[in-house]
């Protein structure tokens, strides 16, 4: 049993050490304040007994080595943007937060790389690379306050993945603390390298169960001369799906291709800066990008691929302004949902692209059957749909129908050939679905590798793992 579970308090001689390692401003005992550090967006909280503030990679390898000796539950956070539960410390425990390892320790344009700490913001990065003609792939709606450690955490993703792909391609080593407090440095600084086992892309995603990240050298790209966004509305999500096929299918692959049905069509359409038919069923929002002599090309490519009887109109954003708007308003969609109900489902699962008609026909008729409203966006150019279910708790027959709509969903999306998370982890969310997608033999190497890594399961017990 772990420590802090026997008495919900953790052992006197684990604290006295914790108190010597740290200045009293950063480790935090309090209940009140570690209160604030028990929850994350899934909007679950469970309060830790404890939270730590390391500032040093030397801080984070005694502290670890602390709760391994000690059996405490040990759960990393970034800034709690998660949706998944990923870290909330189910078990209680210390919480080890990041956020004050935030220093940017190199930017080598020579070789196109940052090495960075897991504390610093997504955007931070992206302002960084910015002044220097760069940027980082990764760009999760979350990006002004989520982290690097986050995104490790996570494989992070967002709307530029259809073409730049996730953070796992867009990192190329790092440095990790594992449960007994060993250093681990993996990766390299060049773009190839097949020198031993990859364990880079292995931590990355694995939330937090495998090791701590403390350092990360990642991939800069330079910034494309010019960009365009288009937007097309159609009559039908037959049209709109059909269009997705057809965009993917010929040699010009957006920089982002953004799904909206109807329903979240609902949330923008009577925003300021907003125009679109008033019976659009639904919404791409693609962006091209590259030299700016290669845009009136571009765009004539994709708005040849769009073009179907369920075309409603196709736009083109006249500035920077205009299309910063969209794409503002786009990201603001996941909040907006508060507005239909007060609960949600959050689900980023992903098919091949190709299946995308099916998975919508299929989600509309599950909404109809459980009574249960479902509004989907999403990055449709690598098949990542956003699948929320809405629901209000005080009406006590749709809250009953949520779960089980939930496993149709998720059934669906298997049979289509797809898996249950593309970007948002598995977390407490989704860990009971996880044996529909992992057979049972691959489940067990994987807990076998937990066990290598982690033997006295401390690394954020009680997530991933059914």
């Amino acid at each position: 049993m772990l420590a802090s579970d026997a008495s919900n308090r953790l052992p006197d001689d684990f604290l006295n050490s914790l108190k010597s390692s740290l200045p009293t401003e950063r480790l935090l005992l309090d209940a009140a304040q570690c209160w604030a550090y028990g929850f994350d967006n899934s909007r679950k909280q469970s309060t830790p007994q404890a939270v730590a503030l390391p500032v040093t990679h030397e801080e984070v390898v005694s502290i670890t080595k602390l709760c391994n000796h000690y059996r405490v539950p040990l759960v990393l956070r970034g800034r709690g943007t998660g949706t998944t539960g990923g870290s909330v410390p189910v078990q209680g425990g210390l919480v080890m937060s990041m956020e004050q390892m935030n220093r940017i320790i190199e930017v080598d344009l020579k070789n196109r790389l940052m090495r960075v700490e897991p504390g610093v913001t997504n955007q931070t990065v992206q302002d960084v690379a910015a002044e220097n003609g760069f940027f980082w792939a990764p760009d999760p709606g979350s990006a002004s306050v989520c982290t690097v450690g986050g995104n490790l955490a996570f494989n992070a993703a967002g709307p530029r993945a259809v073409k730049y792909s996730t953070t796992r391609e867009n990192t190329l080593g790092l440095v990790a603390v594992t449960a007994n407090g060993d250093t681990l440095r993996c990766g390299e600084k060049t773009t190839k390298g097949v020198t031993g086992y990859d364990m880079t892309r292995l931590l990355i995603g694995s939330e937090g169960t495998l090791a701590i990240i403390t350092e990360a050298t990642l991939k800069l790209l330079p910034l494309p001369e010019s960009r365009r966004t288009i937007t097309a509305s159609y009559s039908s999500i037959e049209g709109a799906t059909n269009a997705i096929v057809a965009i993917m299918n010929q040699p010009l692959i957006p920089s982002a291709l953004e799904f909206l049905d109807r329903a979240a069509i609902g949330l923008i359409q009577h925003r300021p800066g907003i125009s679109l038919p008033e019976d659009s069923h639904a919404l791409l929002l693609i962006e091209v990008d590259g030299f700016e002599k290669q845009m009136r090309d571009a765009v004539e490519h994709i708005t040849t691929a769009v073009r179907n009887s369920s075309l409603l109109e196709i736009r083109q954003s006249e500035n920077e302004q205009q299309a910063g708007q969209l794409w503002a308003i786009r990201k603001a969609l996941s909040p907006a949902l508060r507005e239909i109900a007060p609960n949600k489902l959050n689900e980023d699962v992903v098919v091949p692209v190709g299946n995308i008609p099916a998975l919508l026909q299929g989600l509309n008729e599950l909404s109809e059957r459980y009574g249960i409203p479902i509004v989907n966006f999403g990055h449709a150019g690598n098949g990542n749909i956003h699948v929320n279910l809405l629901y209000d708790t005080r009406n006590v027959e749709q809250a009953e129908r949520a779960q089980p709509c939930l496993s149709a969903v998720f059934n669906l999306v298997l049979e289509l050939g797809g898996t249950l998370s593309g970007e948002h982890g598995i977390g407490t969310e989704k860990k009971n679905y996880i044996e529909l997608e992992i057979d049972q033999v691959s489940l067990s190497w994987m807990k076998k590798l937990k066990s290598l890594f982690d033997p006295n399961n401390i690394l954020n017990p009680g997530k991933v793992f059914p």
